[in-house]
């Protein structure tokens, strides 16, 4: 089977991020589509992170986690299906937080985890917390990547 896809129509896979989606900008989520589903998925897990932010404030920054995602499922753009619940990101609230790199072009990782089960964590939980929870259960990854620049 081939493996699995995480694609967007909002941005090229490796491409400039464009500016509405920006944390200080429009804050708008971008839409997902998910392919490939490996057989036994039963949910999957979304994180965005930005890895380029230990330079300059020390960790790898949370920008989105969602989780109990169903494999059939869709991201519209700024929109995701209700029955998807939100972690708690690095600025401090639940649900999506856009790219804000403070010093120059960050990537953005969107990782895509299909797991054999769904996950039973509380809505406001961290990334830390879900990948502790899923690590059993990782039946393949995917991964997106975007730039933005202050």
């Amino acid at each position: 089977m081939s493996p699995l896809i995480l694609e967007t129509s909002s941005f090229e896979n490796e491409g400039v991020i464009p500016r509405k989606f920006g944390y200080k900008e429009g804050n708008f989520s971008p839409a997902l589509k998910f392919q490939n589903i490996p057989e036994g998925t039963k949910s999957l897990v979304l994180i965005m992170d930005d890895p380029d932010a230990m330079g300059a404030v020390g960790k790898v920054w949370v920008h989105w986690v969602v989780w109990n995602i169903h494999p059939n499922d869709e991201f519209q753009e700024n929109s995701i299906p209700s029955h998807c619940l939100e972690g708690k990101t690095d600025f401090g609230d639940n649900g999506y937080g856009g790219p804000a790199p403070p010093d120059k072009e960050h990537t953005y990782l969107f990782k895509l985890y299909a797991l054999s089960s769904e996950i039973d964590a509380k809505i406001d939980s961290s990334k830390n917390e879900i990948e502790e929870l899923m690590k059993d259960k990782i039946l393949e990854t995917a991964i997106l990547k975007g730039r933005f620049a202050p």
